[in-house]
């Protein structure tokens, strides 16, 4: 069984989906088309920059849920392997939820863009600037960071954001706490902690406002049916009820992207192999959570026609 999974915010780089659009008509019209909903030049700065305009979240989150559908495009339409012919299921790491229930059919792709422009801006007025941090914790499983986080808040916030494999957790909060924690690792076993290059603290209870816009935002715009079911990031399990991924959808701001355990009940409900589209980031995380696991990247028209003879 295989598995069709969407990467989250830090796989934007500079030139993403540059040599797909000039080799695709199918992705060109995924870029175009997604131009034209968010009524900006998204395209433009995907494939010249600058890389500061990029890495903004609200322009982070569409590119690569963008890049991503265009990926999937190219391999349905021009190779003729339809996502829910060859998957069993799929799933996206943070704003890659939206990236699959995109493919999957639950949400056009106009509106996937207008939510994700919508999260990303709500994201980022939720906390003041300078307020919130995260950081990476490597060589920390989930235990050792908990108590870390646990020890770090002094009244602060600071909560386990990604538990993305055995090795490496974010926590997210206020910064004073999560400077706190970074200076306390070695005393709890872990190898470093690293400050994310991040404008606002994701996945923690600061991002309560943004929840609120998004339970907004989502009540206008319900999903609807999904063609292959999706493994939810805060239950880790298997949804297919519209309604229900709704509610998620909204709890997903706040709640923990609990990525590592999503990716165990996957192999539990029989996956075997993850493809990954659009990036290069949850296939190696894929393969520390389970060396069993097989774990690719489509990303090139190389990597999607070398998938599509295989898969055919």
């Amino acid at each position: 069984m295989r598995a069709f999974v969407f990467p989250g915010q830090g796989s934007q780089k500079v030139g993403m989906g540059s040599e797909l659009a000039s080799a695709s008509s199918a992705a060109r019209e995924v870029f175009e088309e997604v131009d034209e909903a968010l009524g900006q030049k998204l395209s433009e700065i995907m494939r010249d920059g600058p890389e500061d305009q990029l890495t903004l979240t609200e322009n982070a989150q569409p590119a690569i849920m963008a890049n991503a559908i265009a990926t999937l495009r190219v391999m349905e339409i021009e190779f003729g392997v339809k996502l829910a012919d060859h998957g069993a299921c799929v799933a996206g790491h943070s704003l890659g939820e939206y990236t699959a229930l995109c493919a999957v059919g639950a949400f056009d792709l106009p509106t996937t863009a207008r939510l994700l422009k919508l999260r990303g801006q709500a994201m980022q007025a939720a906390v003041p600037v300078g307020e919130g941090a995260m950081a990476a914790l490597l060589g920390a499983d989930i235990e050792k960071a908990a108590a870390l986080a646990a020890a770090a808040a002094e009244g602060d916030v600071c909560e386990i954001a990604n538990d993305n494999d055995p090795t490496q957790v974010v926590i997210s909060g206020h910064r004073s706490a999560i400077e706190r924690a970074i200076a306390l690792v070695k005393d709890h076993g872990i190898k470093r902690g690293i400050l994310l290059p991040v404008s606002a603290p994701f996945h923690c209870s600061m991002m309560q406002p943004a929840a609120d816009r998004m339970a907004e935002a989502l009540a206008e715009t319900s999903p609807g049916d999904l063609a292959l079911p999706l493994f939810a990031n805060v239950t880790a399990s298997k949804v297919s009820d519209p309604e229900e991924e709704r509610a998620l959808l909204v709890e997903q701001v706040t709640g923990r992207v609990r990525w590592r355990e999503s990716v165990l009940s996957m192999r539990a409900d029989g996956v075997d192999s993850f493809i990954e589209l659009g990036g290069k980031v949850l296939g190696p995380m894929i393969g520390r959570i389970d060396k069993e696991a097989a774990a690719s990247s489509l990303i090139t028209m190389e990597d999607i026609e070398s998938f599509a003879k295989d898969a055919g």
